[in-house]
């Protein structure tokens, strides 16, 4: 599924370059914010790991 956003994403980029700016503005006002990324690797890393969930009995 992500590498069909992907996908996706780099064929609106070949069509419409000025597209490029736009994304690039959007990720660093998220990664201008410390707060969303940490809160953003909290949820991938709580995701990813299914053994802390088994420990807390």
């Amino acid at each position: 599924m992500k590498y069909l956003i992907l996908g996706a994403l780099l064929g609106l980029l070949l069509v419409f370059p000025q597209l490029l700016a736009v994304v690039v503005a959007i990720v660093a006002a998220v990664l201008g914010k410390p707060v969303l990324v940490a809160f953003g690797l909290g949820l991938a890393a709580g995701v990813r790991s299914r053994r802390l969930r088994r420990w807390a009995r």
